[in-house]
């Protein structure tokens, strides 16, 4: 095989009470890439297509080009790569845009070398295009959307990364709304200390979230969907967000808050008709104050990156 085509996809992170250790995958959106093996040596990027020429063309400045090369020095292999990135989501979405494109380059690499490292050993090589993008290696972006389904950071130091399942039919919805958020302008304004009153509500939200997943409980999932910690710091960078989470509730969500560091929020529902209904309301809101938005509805992505179809001469 001397080229591949993969599609790697948008995550939600943080999940409202699980700040840095939840995250989970979604259908749609998500990134494409395609790689082509090549007789000189070296990553080269020849195109990114959808962002606008706001993404760097060098590859050790480009997460999924450090991703492939990090990836490539690890096994020793000089093998010469060429990549083509499709970007399919808005940047500073809140969606895991980096981390799409840093999951889709090594698990496209990973299959055209041969598949020398299991799955979950390529997550280290995503989270190096994490710390390029945003100067820190988390991992509730790259995590779920590497592996798919619902993912607990566990641990960090070491690593110690579980999937949760999640309730059969359950459906996310994303509205994001037209604006930008800076990853790192949203963690610098958090507070570097939480009262013990808080620690001690987010500590029992977070275990009533994954009891509620696990059970399946939907009372408990939406009576633990509350972050008091992260969402009442962020929620000031995104207009109208009591107001548009307000209507998620009011239209039947479980939940509802920010996706990863915003302006996108979510919100998760019983059934596909309420998540629809559910993003409709939130579009709304956000619309009435001249804010338009793309809506995006799927169940929990449990599959994770996928290989598409032959690539083509054009692709």
């Amino acid at each position: 095989m001397n080229s591949i085509r993969v599609f790697a996809p948008a995550t939600v992170a943080n999940v409202a009470c699980g700040f840095d250790i939840f995250g989970f995958a979604v259908d749609s959106p998500g990134d494409e890439i395609v790689l082509r093996k090549r007789d000189k040596p070296g990553v080269e990027i020849i195109d990114i297509i959808g962002d606008e020429g706001r993404l760097p063309r060098e590859a050790m400045r480009n997460t999924a080009g450090i991703a492939i090369q990090t990836f490539l020095q690890h096994i020793g292999s000089e093998q010469g790569i060429e990549v083509t990135l499709h970007k399919q989501m808005p940047l500073g979405s809140g969606l895991g845009s980096s981390a799409a494109s840093a999951v889709a380059g090594v698990f496209a690499i990973n299959e055209l070398m041969g598949r020398p490292l299991k799955t979950m050993d390529l997550l280290p090589f995503a989270m190096e295009g994490e710390r390029l993008a945003c100067g820190s290696a988390h991992a509730d972006n790259v995590a779920p959307s590497l592996l798919g389904g619902f993912v607990v950071i566990r641990s960090y130091n070491p690593l110690d990364v579980i999937r949760v399942n999640t309730p059969d039919g359950m459906h996310c919805t994303i509205v994001h709304p037209d604006i930008e958020v800076n990853t790192k302008d949203a963690r610098f304004i958090l507070k570097n200390e939480v009262s013990m009153k808080n620690t001690i509500t987010q500590m029992g939200n977070v275990a009533g979230m994954i009891a509620g997943l696990m059970k399946p409980d939907y009372d408990l999932i939406s009576r633990s969907m509350v972050d008091v910690i992260i969402e009442p710091v962020r929620s000031i960078l995104i207009p109208e967000f009591n107001e548009v989470k307000q209507a998620a509730l009011d239209s039947g969500a479980l939940g509802c808050s920010i996706s990863g560091s915003g302006p996108s929020m979510f919100a998760l529902s019983r059934d596909a008709e309420t998540a629809q209904r559910v993003g409709l309301a939130m579009q709304a809101g956000f619309l009435a104050v001249g804010i338009t938005s793309e809506l995006y509805v799927s169940e929990i992505n449990q599959q994770g990156p996928k290989i598409l179809s032959p690539v083509t001469a054009t692709a």
